[in-house]
């Protein structure tokens, strides 16, 4: 259920979602939307989306390790200084 959807900046930077994906995506007037910018362009999500998104993108990512293995070298790099 994706698609592509052309839409026009209106006047003070508006932007029309179109009828059906307001309604697919259970949009209402209020809805809070998340406008990324990424080295690929423009991403417009909502904020499940954009968790859902990051979910995947630290999956496998052992955060903990990294931050010890990190603040290991900064501490010897400082004692070597």
């Amino acid at each position: 259920m994706s698609g592509t959807y052309q839409v026009v900046m209106g006047e003070r930077g508006r932007l029309v979602i179109p009828a059906e994906l307001r309604e697919r995506l259970q949009l209402a007037p209020g809805s809070t939307l998340i406008l990324l910018e990424s080295e690929h362009g423009l991403v417009l999500a909502t904020r499940e989306q954009v968790k859902k998104l990051v979910r995947t993108q630290l999956e496998g990512t052992d955060l903990v390790t990294e931050l010890l293995a990190e603040r290991r070298r900064q501490a010897a790099a400082d004692d070597a200084a």
